[in-house]
């Protein structure tokens, strides 16, 4: 039986992040994830956490101003990058997150490659622990972000080398993007650090769309993949509404 984890960037997006914590426990979530938590108290967000006993599988770093969607691959923004690098893995520790999502940014070319790779690095020489995340966007819902496929993003973790930077597979932008998910799933499987999923091609919940949720979680465990699957969807209203697709997993 899968289990999964609550994105609080989208889920009880309405609530305190404490809040939304124990939201996702009374709702039968086996553990959180956030994008950007930087607002909230890490001492009330760690309460909540020891309160309910779930487990935070991730942040994200920040998106930068306007609009940046990242940093870590702009060529000339080092200083800015590595301060929000820093910045996540402070919070993540403060917390409790096993993972940090760098993001990259908008950017093309060799130049934002080199900046993403040194960004990286750097993560990697200050994570002590904490595990690093790279996530390919699709280009419909993120036009010009710089890492776009998973390829891009298997070179870049090769390129690197460091056991602390892993795949975020999201079963939504990969269904978007290049398809065939389970395919692609056991192909990159061994570099995967954490699985997020949404309906194709909306990105509301699970049990809407193009893909078959269940037959790809059952392929996912045939695999060996035992930790909570993040359910990082747009619920379209009130979150314990959207939660009936849950109920085929209990």
């Amino acid at each position: 039986m899968p289990r999964f984890s609550a994105n609080l960037g989208f889920l009880w997006s309405e609530l305190s992040l404490p809040d939304a914590i124990r939201a996702a426990k009374a709702a039968g979530f086996d553990a959180v994830e956030a994008h950007w938590p930087y607002a909230q108290d890490p001492g009330a967000v760690k309460a909540a956490l020891d309160d309910t006993g779930l487990p935070i599988l991730g942040i994200n770093t920040i998106r930068g101003d306007n609009g940046e969607n990242g940093l870590s691959a702009l060529p000339g923004r080092e200083p800015e990058a590595r301060a929000a690098i820093d910045q996540a893995l402070i919070y993540a520790r403060a917390i409790g997150a096993q993972n940090v999502h760098v993001m990259a940014g908008f950017a093309a070319g060799p130049q934002a490659h080199e900046a993403f790779i040194r960004n990286l690095r750097y993560a990697c020489e200050m994570a002590d622990g904490i595990g690093l995340l790279i996530e390919p966007l699709n280009r419909h819902d993120a036009p010009g972000y710089f890492l776009t496929t998973t390829d891009q993003a298997r070179e870049i973790i090769s390129e690197i080398a460091h056991p602390a930077l892993r795949l975020m597979f999201d079963c939504y932008h990969v269904g978007r993007t290049e398809g065939d998910v389970i395919t692609r799933a056991r192909d990159l499987f061994p570099i995967i650090g954490h699985v997020q999923f949404a309906g194709v091609p909306t990105r509301g919940r699970p049990d809407e769309g193009e893909l078959n949720y269940s037959a790809i979680f059952a392929a996912l465990a045939e695999m060996g993949w035992d930790t909570p699957l993040g359910a990082e969807y747009k619920p379209g209203g009130s979150t314990e509404q959207s939660l009936g697709w849950m109920e085929a997993y209990r």
